[in-house]
């Protein structure tokens, strides 16, 4: 245990007196946990549209009116014809293209049936469906409300008629935020862990200092627990930062389940996250091969968590690399406990896999690294 003590307080003084490490593990994670779940939502507002008007009719009108205050949509101009509006799309100036026929309101009125031409730039192949989506729901509900109009309502109504309510649970508002928060500060923790550990231990191979200790009586194990505990201990720092500085005070994200559940499961994480940094910095001798190594398998992490993409909607092979993530478990456990207020016979399959992991990636890393006395 003294041993371990010492080589505690070395590695603490190392970090501290480390004047460029310090605000890449404190304070920018903070940072990016600020600003990046303002930029990832996936509601899409500020859509720019160009409308063709060729009736100027009263009918016209309204369903333009309709479509601009419904907030999602940013009027990019009056075109007078189809030629001129194509034209802004092909310079980026509007991202779709609403075309209204000359008659409209008179076909309508007299025939109850017009069609629209919507045109959609498809560059942005997400912004083009939900933008078009948007839009065909807000001319549907025009209609549903032009009929309304025009249908008289009769007292009694014999034919039968479903009425669909919907309830948003653990989510009533819809709140992006809520739902990216967790996620985003998984992967933050997953950064600062991974990456740090990594090169905090390759950093002693590029002094020389590695071999120094190599030579000395101090036990391997006591070596990789020096080196993993410094960062452990950072990594529940940083989380704790972020879920109660950033996730409440600016957010205003308050757990609905248990706190104690959420850090024992954090703490597992991160020894099977600070395995994953030991076991690549038995493989790398420069930083710079170990941030290689650790960027190539952190993309990875991010993209194939269910982040960003349901896991559900990929394909087979995909699936199956999701389900070897680690990050996966860890962002979904995030959101059960935050959102749902699960406890621990929701996650106890998560417990068991992460602690899988933390065994297997540390057992691996201590086989694979070499000391010589």
């Amino acid at each position: 245990m003294r041993t371990i003590k010492l080589l505690l307080q070395k590695e603490f003084r190392q970090i501290f007196r480390n004047k460029t490490l310090l605000p890449l593990i404190f304070i920018v994670p903070l940072v990016q946990l600020l600003i990046l779940p303002l930029a990832a939502d996936y509601e899409i507002k500020n859509i720019s549209i160009s409308v063709v008007d060729h009736d100027h009719s009263t009918y016209s009108r309204n369903l333009i009116t309709t479509i601009i205050s419904s907030g999602y949509f940013r009027l990019a101009g009056y075109d007078p014809s189809y030629n001129a509006a194509i034209h802004k799309v092909e310079h980026d100036k509007a991202d779709l293209i609403l075309e209204i026929p000359a008659g409209f309101e008179k076909t309508l009125v007299r025939e109850s049936l017009e069609q629209l031409f919507i045109a959609v730039n498809a560059i942005n192949g997400v912004k083009a469906n939900i933008g078009g989506a948007y839009l065909s729901s807000i001319i549907n509900n025009y209609n549903a409300d032009l009929r309304a109009q025009w249908i008289q309502p009769v007292r009694f109504n014999s034919a039968p008629i479903i009425e669909i309510t919907t309830s948003n649970w653990f989510n009533p508002f819809m709140n992006y935020n809520l739902f990216m928060v967790p996620g985003i500060l998984a992967i933050l923790i997953t950064m600062v862990g991974g990456y740090m550990c990594a090169l905090n231990i390759v950093k002693e191979k590029e002094i020389g200092t590695i071999e120094q200790i190599n030579v000395t009586p101090i036990k391997k194990y006591h070596f990789i627990l020096g080196k993993l505990i410094p960062f452990w201990v950072i990594g529940i720092v940083v989380f704790t930062f972020g879920l109660f500085i950033i996730g409440r005070l600016i957010y205003g994200i308050i757990p609905a389940g248990s706190i104690l559940l959420l850090y024992a499961f954090l703490s597992i994480y991160l020894v099977a996250l600070l395995g994953f940094g030991l076991l690549i910095s038995t493989y790398s001798e420069t930083q710079q091969q170990a941030m290689s190594i650790a960027f190539f398998f952190v993309m990875i992490f991010i993209m194939m968590s269910g982040l960003f993409t349901s896991i559900d909607s990929m394909p087979l092979w995909a699936k199956t690399i999701a389900n070897l993530n680690p990050v996966t478990y860890f962002i979904e456990v995030m959101r059960m406990i935050v959102l749902k207020g699960s406890g621990f016979d929701d996650i106890k399959l998560h417990f068991l896999i992460i602690g899988i992991f933390a065994i297997f990636l540390n057992g691996w890393a201590v086989m694979n690294y070499k000391k010589t006395s």
